[in-house]
């Protein structure tokens, strides 16, 4: 639902009203509101004023250090009284973001009011943040199988109104604990009343285990197009489900991460415009100071290739020309490289077809490059008589260097992020500044090595 236009307007001036105001208005309308126009305290006290169901789908639209901000301005009942009418999963992920001191009292005050709430926060907890078991949630439906379809429909009826799961359209068979069937709620409602819902259940499920990367379980759920998908241990006993909702997160959250690291950048925790400027600066000057160190690599190079430059100063001019087509083409295989590794479209396994993949493709653009550069020197001295003699070897040097620089950094673009994922880090850190200044270091001794082949004893 769009923002109504008064909505603003009725959370700062009519805070009587706004149970009756905002009950037609998106929680996520409401969020956005409080986080433009208004100051935690204020936020926390207009929250405290909505239903407490209402409020609690508020909280889960809220920025992360908003809603630290509004639950440090609350006392720990009506924090505690909140928590437990949030999806599972969102209140973990809240509860780790508050200080030590307010998340104790909270989850003590927890402890004594919703025992179980407290009980299910530490299991989930218990999870790394950005595997299955740390985004998935407890609230499912669970069924019997040998349970008849009139009383299964009564059963889901029942607890959709106590537990207020998630997700009902998809109602999971256990027997024992263990997970044995997916069932539809349609098949559900069409099945015979008195049938027992084990012959309309699926036995051939998509299952992940707990510790099972967030990329991977999102990978999954796209790829057999699933609304949510159960998280089960080694003895295949039910944890808890993923749901698409949850997938998007991490979908967003991922790709946020990886466009920062391609950028040169460590990702940021927070937005940008709430990232304090030291907190900005800190993540950007690491890895700006180890590409200008990379870079003095650069001056190395074009200073052991002094006397080469001094003799046919012209061959400085293409210097841009030849780094700059080398550091954009490994820029573009790495990018299309690690996309294709976020999406599980590539495996450490295909590093040799890779290999040789871009070996033709760096070949084939470093030919057009090369045509392009010799087209121009040739058509330039024809106007303007600009490289002297010997301006056809000088085209024949920029030619043959493009084509090498360019299949060279076709191929360290897109090897590095096999590199680094083997390395054990995020292959994202193979970012497009980083082999940039990798491919120029190389480029310079490719093109001075090739000028000294074709114009010794000439110009050289």
């Amino acid at each position: 639902m769009v923002i109504k236009p008064d909505l603003r307007t009725t959370l700062q001036e009519e805070p009587d009203q706004l149970s009756e105001a905002l009950a037609e208005v998106h929680p996520g309308d409401i969020a956005a509101a409080l986080s433009d126009d208004m100051h935690p305290q204020q936020a926390a006290e207009v929250m405290q004023r909505l239903p407490v169901e209402q409020a609690a789908e508020v909280m889960e639209h809220l920025s992360d250090e908003m809603r630290v901000n509004v639950m440090e301005h609350w006392n720990p009942e009506t924090s505690a009284e909140m928590l437990s009418e949030m999806a599972a999963d969102e209140r973990v992920d809240l509860v780790a973001e508050l200080p030590t001191e307010l998340r104790e009292s909270i989850l003590s005050e927890l402890r004594r009011t919703e025992p179980a709430v407290a009980e299910d926060m530490r299991n989930l907890g218990a999870y790394g943040s950005d595997t299955a078991g740390g985004i998935m949630t407890t609230e499912y439906i669970a069924l019997g199988p040998a349970m008849s379809c009139e009383k299964a429909i009564a059963e889901v009826r029942r607890l959709a109104r106590e537990q207020r799961p998630e997700l009902i359209n998809t109602l999971y068979v256990v027997a024992a604990g263990k997970l044995v069937g997916v069932l539809s709620l349609r098949d559900l409602i069409l099945g015979e009343p008195s049938a027992p819902i084990s012959i309309f259940m699926t036995d051939n499920m998509v299952t992940v285990a707990a510790d099972t990367d967030q990329e991977e379980v999102a990978r999954t759920i796209a790829r057999y197009g699933l609304a949510a998908v159960p998280v089960v241990d080694a003895d295949q006993q039910l944890l808890g489900v993923v749901t698409v909702d949850d997938v998007v997160d991490v979908v967003i959250e991922e790709a946020n991460e990886d466009m920062q690291k391609l950028g040169g950048m460590e990702a940021l925790d927070m937005p940008y415009l709430d990232t304090g400027l030291l907190e900005m600066v800190r993540k950007r000057a690491g890895w700006l100071a180890a590409l200008f160190i990379g870079e003095m690599l650069t001056a190395s190079a074009m200073s052991h290739f002094e006397d080469e430059i001094a003799r046919a100063v012209v061959l400085a001019l293409f210097v841009p020309l030849i780094i700059s087509s080398g550091g954009n083409s490994g820029s573009q295989a790495a990018t299309l490289v690690i996309r294709a590794m976020a999406l599980g479209e590539v495996k450490f396994e295909d590093f040799w077809r890779i290999m040789r993949r871009e070996f033709l493709a760096g070949s084939m653009l470093g030919a057009i490059l090369s045509v392009i550069g010799m087209c121009r020197i040739l058509l330039w001295h024809g106007l303007f008589d600009s490289y002297g003699a010997r301006y056809f070897d000088i085209a024949l040097t920029v030619s043959i260097s493009l084509v090498g620089v360019v299949m060279w950094g076709t191929l360290a673009g897109s090897m590095l992020p096999f590199v680094i994922r083997r390395l054990g880090f995020d292959p994202a850190s193979a970012s497009a500044p980083f082999v940039a200044t990798l491919v120029d270091v190389s480029g310079l001794v490719i093109y001075f090595t090739v000028a000294a082949a074709v114009l010794g004893g000439k110009l050289l």
